[in-house]
């Protein structure tokens, strides 16, 4: 029999059931949708994180304070020592800005939003985070002397507060303690599920004042003179710091360069991105464990119908053919739909992440998908062309 018309048998078989086998093909189409969109969102979310940490420049050092290990004491991190990071004693180091920040509700007119990021430092921070202003001006030195109640909001939150308005001058309420919006800051976007955006930045002295106090600084945020001097300027602050707080073991400190916290995020969001996909292969697994019991189903119900063929003459691999052939054809119809609602589906920005499509991951969900076709209907397929002639029309 030729291969053209064992085709044809299989599909007269798979059309003889339309529901059954539109929805064992539902099972792949998923499975295979699946893979590809949680691919790209891990992908793009990815790319984001790298997108941000990189618009921050490469000649950044962050300095935290470091937990506390038992039988030991941490010293906090002071404005002094901020202002000790620069001199003759760190020629590499360009800036250093203290930053405390905050979890503040922030109200204008009847409307009233969370800000995620209250931050309170000096005017250097901009330059050293790479902040520009959209709108209005940035604060001063003067302002931070004076400890004026002054802010910068970022786009996030100008446009959460100030829909349709022009927030530059106008008076809002952080913490029920009125500041006057001076500046707004240049969009950035989102960093994963962070949205960079939301935040607004004061004066230090006034946030330390109205709502944060003198306590210590939750980080010390240094720009090195350039990318290649980061090494030196590093050493440099691990010198400055280790004096001061009279370092002798573990420092009480940690510096993170913007290379360590691209690694860190950047392997995070990998093995976040393999978490996905491999819950998405499981959908593709139970796919296949459909397909194997619909073709079993199928097999059973025309056992007859496979014992009037062999008792006419079809061989046995015409048999395992036909039945292979299905088992294949519902599985590569799932794996096209599926391969054009995951690309339909990367165009669409999913919780903030817009999906970055891999190739590979295309090719290799629709391959799986039709070997899975394959392995799952070789034992239906198998247990059908072993029916001997006899048994099988004796069959009810």
């Amino acid at each position: 029999m030729r291969v053209v018309e064992i085709a044809a048998f299989a599909v007269r078989g798979l059309t003889a059931n339309k529901m059954r086998s539109g929805l064992t093909t539902l099972g792949i189409l998923i499975g295979v949708a699946s893979v590809i969109l949680l691919i790209a969102v891990g992908n793009g979310a990815s790319s984001s994180v790298q997108q941000s940490i990189a618009g921050l420049g490469t000649n950044i050092l962050t300095i935290s304070p470091q937990r506390a290990q038992p039988g030991s004491t941490v010293k906090p991190l002071t404005t002094a020592d901020a202002a000790a990071l620069v001199g003759p004693d760190s020629p590499d180091v360009k800036y250093a800005s203290p930053v405390v920040s905050v979890q503040a509700t922030a109200g204008f007119g009847g409307t009233s939003y969370p800000i995620s990021q209250f931050i309170g430092t000096d005017p250097r921070y901009f330059d050293t985070t790479n902040s520009g202003v959209a709108q209005g001006n940035l604060f001063s030195d003067n302002d931070v002397q004076q400890a004026r109640k002054v802010v910068v909001i970022g786009a996030t939150v100008a446009t959460q507060l100030f829909p349709g308005v022009d927030p530059v001058g106008k008076s809002m309420l952080v913490n029920n303690i009125p500041f006057t919006v001076v500046g707004v800051l240049a969009a950035k976007g989102s960093s994963g599920l962070q949205d960079a955006d939301d935040m607004a930045v004061a004066p230090l002295t006034t946030t330390q004042n109205a709502l944060t106090g003198y306590g210590s600084l939750t980080q010390i945020v240094v720009q090195a003179r350039s990318a290649d001097a980061l090494p030196n300027a590093s050493a440099q602050v691990t010198t400055i710091l280790n004096g001061r707080h009279k370092v002798t073991g573990t420092p009480d400190y940690r510096i993170l360069s913007q290379d360590q916290l691209l690694t860190a995020r950047t392997a995070t969001t990998e093995t976040f991105t393999v978490l996905l996909a491999s819950v998405a292969a499981i959908s593709l697994l139970v796919g296949g464990i459909g397909i194997t019991n619909i073709m079993l189903v199928t097999v059973t119900e025309r056992i007859r119908e496979i014992g009037i063929r062999k008792a006419v003459g079809a061989p046995r691999s015409s048999i395992l053919g036909q039945f292979l052939i299905e088992a294949t054809l519902l599985s590569l119809f799932g794996g096209a739909l599926g391969v054009a609602a995951g690309v339909i589906g990367s165009r669409f920005t999913i919780a903030g992440i817009q999906p970055v499509l891999v190739p590979s991951s295309v090719l290799l969900a629709f391959a799986v998908s039709a070997l899975i076709g394959l392995f799952f209907g070789s034992y239906p397929a198998s247990r059908a062309a072993k029916l001997r002639p006899i048994e099988a029309l004796r069959h009810e």
